[in-house]
């Protein structure tokens, strides 16, 4: 069944320019699907692997061979896989040049690590993100009727209730498509947690033990929502502080984890050094724990992080030296606070909330919990408590 992917509008928009469109994301996030679909009533339309030895080789080896029998018969030419060329972006530059021919190109996250290519496609390639599912995608499968209501943003309590059944489920078992699809969620997300392990983080990573990555991911995911602390990670791979940093950077790349940098204005009083960490999807970093429980609050922080994250929008978080924090920042006009709880009954602030709100002044603030809507005013401020539900509808009011 193919799932209604918000990504393909854009897509759809662009697929008569003369640049090159590459679509890079976690593997098994739907890239090929999405390009297929959108190339199916397309003519004369030549599907590629680099999966495929042969194919490689030839593109590798023999680039005019390859536009001779793979590029100029076709109209529009897609290339899957492509972070197995090691020298992509300079082939890919010269077919460019020479044919005219709409190209499409699609890798796992690696893609834009791999592509140090990149540097020769300068003006030649629009570059697209395809993450896991988020929310309104997972909705359209699982029922489109709510759908349109979550659209919307007004419903009752039942169909809040409703919503919240299925974050539930989304939170648990994350986004992937082959594993919201699937009756058996666990085994499909612990087969990609061992491919993922086995080929891509042990090649990106260079690290040749399987167990190091594993204890590794084991601390992020135990930790998720946690400031990293170095030395203890660098500690459990037998490494030193810098290689890390530049393995995690990568990891962030690679799309399997997000980190959060601070926000600060005030140098004195405000802590501006190690980052927050979270899981790009929660069902990966639920199965790195063989741990599918909602007790722990910091899947509601990263279902929030996700959904900013997937419309490419960035969240800092504050903390001050005195130990006043906010779970995120939204810093554009200006820096708006939001905080999230997993239940909350009434309106309730906390001293490190007001703390930012008194400093700051924003014309609105947010307080995202389970099922929980109110609005009051302090000061300057409106503080919106907002059920997680409607996310959506605050990150259309803060963009």
């Amino acid at each position: 069944m193919y799932v209604h992917r918000i990504l393909e509008n854009e897509l759809e928009k662009q697929i008569n320019r003369k640049e090159i469109l590459a679509v890079y994301g976690p593997r098994q996030s739907g890239k090929t699907t999405l390009i297929k679909k959108i190339l199916e009533n397309k003519e004369n339309v030549n599907f590629l692997t680099f999966d495929d030895v042969e194919t490689l080789e030839l593109f590798e080896k023999d680039t005019k061979s390859f536009i001779t029998q793979e590029v100029e018969p076709y109209n529009i030419i897609f290339i899957d896989e492509i972070q197995y060329s090691n020298d992509s972006g300079k082939k890919l530059k010269f077919i460019y040049d020479t044919t005219g021919k709409k190209i499409i190109v699609s890798g796992s996250s690696a893609i834009d690590i791999s592509i140090k290519s990149l540097k020769y496609l300068v003006g030649r390639v629009l570059i697209f993100r395809l993450g896991t599912f988020n929310f309104e995608e997972f909705l359209s499968y699982k029922d489109p009727k709510v759908l349109k209501l979550y659209r919307q943003g007004t419903y009752k309590e039942s169909i809040i209730a409703k919503l919240n059944k299925y974050l539930d489920e989304f939170l648990q078992y994350g986004g992937y498509p082959e594993v919201v699809l699937s009756q058996d969620k666990v085994l499909i997300l612990k087969n990609l947690l061992n491919i993922y392990l086995l080929r891509e983080i042990k090649e990106i990573l260079e690290i040749k033990d399987n167990y190091k990555i594993k204890n590794l991911l084991e601390i992020l995911a135990s930790q998720n929502g946690g400031l990293v602390n170095y030395a203890e990670l660098s500690q459990t791979i037998d490494t030193y502080s810098e290689d890390l940093k530049q393995k995690l950077e990568i990891l962030e790349k690679s799309l399997t984890i997000r980190k959060v940098r601070p926000f600060f204005t005030n140098k004195k009083t405000e802590v501006k050094k190690n980052p927050k960490i979270y899981f790009s999807d929660t069902g990966f970093r639920n199965t790195i724990l063989n741990s599918y429980s909602l007790a722990n609050g910091c899947l509601f922080e990263n279902f929030v992080l996700s959904e900013f994250d997937k419309k490419e929008i960035s969240l800092n978080y504050w903390r001050t030296k005195s130990k006043a924090e906010v779970d995120f920042v939204f810093n554009s006009k200006e820096p708006v606070p939001i905080e999230v709880k997993s239940i909350l009954k009434s309106k309730k602030t906390t001293k490190s909330f007001l703390s930012f709100i008194d400093k700051y002044k924003p014309s609105k603030a947010f307080i995202l919990s389970h099922s929980f809507e109110d609005e009051e005013i302090r000061g300057e401020t409106k503080i919106y408590y907002v059920p997680l539900v409607k996310l959506n509808k605050v990150i259309e009011m803060l963009t």
